[in-house]
């Protein structure tokens, strides 16, 4: 879950929209807590819980394994249609981002290239993973123009797709983005985690 909606937690951090507490971090209007907890014993005794704190380097780790080391590269696609994405959005059957969104997947009116746009994101640092130093990049192709309401974070690269449990996040624009014919659209992503 916390993969899945990523970049909806890394929105809330940065609008400070979370309460820290002893049992981790709360997202109020999720309704959402990320937390750890340790719980130890000795000689068959009573457990005894210990929550925890997860320092940068260990959100690092976390990240690089989540992502870059399960040997899953993650891509990126566009979607035409004026929805924000819901906790019930999938990949493959049921509500899935392809149909509900209306994933873009034409070569002839869409972008160029043949497939979804590979998310290349560098190695986690200060607990956030991204593509910031490689930017993917859209190029446009349309008769006349192309509306683009929003992006989705897959784990399959085909356009359209609807391989189950592939769907990793998803935005809507504020407004719609209208581009013509050989226009550049540049998506950046970052996966921030955050431990109290």
């Amino acid at each position: 879950m916390l993969i899945r909606h990523a970049k909806e937690f890394a929105n809330l951090f940065r609008k400070h929209k979370y309460e820290r507490s002893p049992q981790g971090v709360y997202f109020p209007s999720a309704h959402i807590t990320v937390s750890g907890l340790y719980s130890v014993r000795t000689n068959d005794g009573p457990w005894e819980d210990s929550p925890n704190l997860l320092p940068t380097e260990g959100l690092n780790t976390l990240l690089n394994n989540l992502i870059a080391n399960t040997g899953v590269p993650l891509y990126l696609s566009l979607y035409k249609d004026n929805i924000a994405p819901a906790a019930g959005w999938t990949g493959g059957t049921g509500t899935n981002y392809v149909s509900t969104a209306n994933e873009i997947t034409s070569g002839s009116e869409g972008y160029t290239q043949a497939t979804r746009v590979l998310w290349n994101a560098a190695a986690a640092s200060s607990a956030t993973k991204d593509n910031y130093a490689s930017v993917a990049v859209f190029t446009i192709i349309t008769g006349t123009t192309l509306p683009v309401w929003g992006v989705g974070l897959h784990k399959v690269s085909t356009k359209g797709d609807t391989t189950a449990f592939s769907l990793v996040s998803a935005t809507q624009f504020n407004a719609v983005r209208t581009f013509v014919n050989t226009d550049e659209f540049d998506v950046k992503y970052r996966l921030a985690m955050t431990s109290s």
